[in-house]
């Protein structure tokens, strides 16, 4: 496969550029094709079929636009699709799953909280996940309602981000929890509230660097690394243009052009 060739990248809407930009920091050389699916947003609400077909139907997309890997920058997508879409195609696909381990270790007193969306925590992927990391701590799940789409308004860290990322948070330190995991890739754009809320001391867990990692990993292993000057970043979304524009142009850089995603 030839390695200048793009890296896929595709989330429910504009949560997955958490991702995308620590793939650009470790990856500075790679074409990256981003997808937001925010005509469908959020996954976290829609049932585990729906999100496996839209999905499979964005990584039939981006393998058109010659990917050379693809990364479900999405912990729903992930619980719902990653194992199918590694059955169909033979590129290697990376997916997010919420940093329990991590979380778990980072802790002092083994009180950890997952903030993270139904879909992801309802999931057999998350059951799994807690199953085999989860022993000897005490995990508490918190699904965080409205945090997606107060990130997708691009109200970071005003008077209502305040209020819905408190309104969560809250009850977690009441409990004693003193690592926070984020499981879904839009939370690490509330990071710097989150911070504001919680005691000095929490430790708040972001699986983005870790992926990318493991991106770089797989396609230096399968002799796939890109190297040359600064790659170039594409979008597509499949619902209101300018609205995804904007949230580009605020949440990742200026000049970076959204096209419709194809129906079909």
């Amino acid at each position: 496969m030839d390695p200048t060739r793009p890296i896929g990248i595709f989330d429910s809407g504009i949560g997955g550029l958490s991702v995308l930009r620590h793939i650009r920091e470790q990856l500075p050389a790679e074409d990256l094709f981003y997808v937001s699916d925010s005509g469908h947003l959020p996954y976290g609400a829609k049932g585990s079929d729906f999100v496996a077909q839209r999905a499979q139907q964005i990584t039939r997309f981006l393998i058109a636009q010659g990917a050379k890997t693809i990364v479900i920058a999405c912990n729903t997508a992930t619980a719902a699709a990653v194992a199918s879409l590694r059955q169909q195609h033979v590129l290697p696909i990376i997916g997010m799953e919420p940093g329990l381990k991590p979380g778990i270790a980072a802790s002092r007193n083994g009180v950890v909280g997952i903030l993270a969306t139904e879909g992801t925590l309802g999931s057999a992927k998350f059951r799994d996940l807690l199953r085999r990391h989860g022993e000897g701590a005490r995990v508490i799940i918190r699904p965080c309602h409205g945090w997606v789409r107060q990130v997708e308004s691009t109200d970071l860290s005003g008077p209502r981000a305040l209020k819905v990322v408190a309104e969560e948070i809250q009850p977690l330190i009441d409990q004693g929890v003193d690592s926070l995991v984020l499981g879904c890739t839009h939370f690490p754009f509330l990071h710097q509230t989150i911070r504001q809320v919680v005691p000095a001391k929490t430790h708040i867990i972001d699986t983005g660097p870790a992926v990318a990692k493991e991106l770089k990993r797989r396609l230096a292993e399968q002799g796939l690394l890109r190297r040359s000057t600064e790659g170039e970043v594409r979008c597509w979304c499949s619902g209101e243009i300018a609205q995804t524009q904007y949230q580009v142009e605020r949440l990742w850089r200026p000049g970076c052009p959204v096209l419709p995603l194809p129906a079909k």
